[in-house]
């Protein structure tokens, strides 16, 4: 068993306190709260994903560290988290991708926005995609590695390793609206 360091240790104790925004099942604003709490009350927060591609066409596939909450150590097909609070979707999406994968101030496309409802993981979900050569500065508290690689290969390791249930979710129905999908079949 690999070991989670105290950087990472102290690093999800200030995430789980984080105010997030706090939503119904419509998707409208009660208020925030810590990210912990609404996890364990199984409240409803907002969350996004960034699907990261190169000019190539693949995708930016990375592990998440040990220490995270929900789907410690799980391979994630995009970027993202809980929305903070005061942020816009889109703010939460750029502060997002620059703090995990250190791509900024690059333009992100909005696609699709749904819900996602697994226990202990309830959000609405906003997806975006970007595309970038930039090298990745990964942040050590929340990814282990990263790589790109095409979208099939993506698809096809999540058969048979652990992959962020709510980002394949993401990604699948940005293939199943965007041109891309059309020539996997998704």
């Amino acid at each position: 068993m690999v070991a989670v360091s105290q950087q990472e240790v102290a690093h999800r104790a200030a995430s789980d306190a984080e105010q997030i925004a706090w939503v119904d099942d419509a998707d409208n604003e009660l208020g925030a709260l810590p990210r912990a709490e609404l996890r364990e009350r199984g409240l409803i927060g907002r969350g996004t994903f960034i699907l990261l591609f190169n000019s190539a066409g693949e995708l930016c596939v990375h592990r998440r560290t040990l220490s995270k909450a929900i789907y410690p150590g799980y391979w994630d097909v995009a970027a993202g988290g809980m929305v903070q609070q005061g942020e816009s979707y889109a703010e939460s999406a750029a502060r997002e991708l620059e703090e995990e994968l250190g791509i900024g101030g690059v333009p992100l496309t909005a696609h699709e926005h749904f819900f996602f409802d697994q226990p202990g993981n309830r959000l609405w979900c906003a997806v975006f995609s970007a595309v970038s050569d930039a090298p990745l500065r990964l942040q050590p508290e929340e990814v282990l590695e990263a790589r790109f690689m095409p979208i099939q290969a993506a698809l096809a390791a999540a058969d048979s390793q652990p992959f962020c249930p709510d980002s394949l979710d993401a990604l699948k129905r940005y293939l199943r609206s965007t041109e891309a999908g059309r020539e996997f079949g998704v």
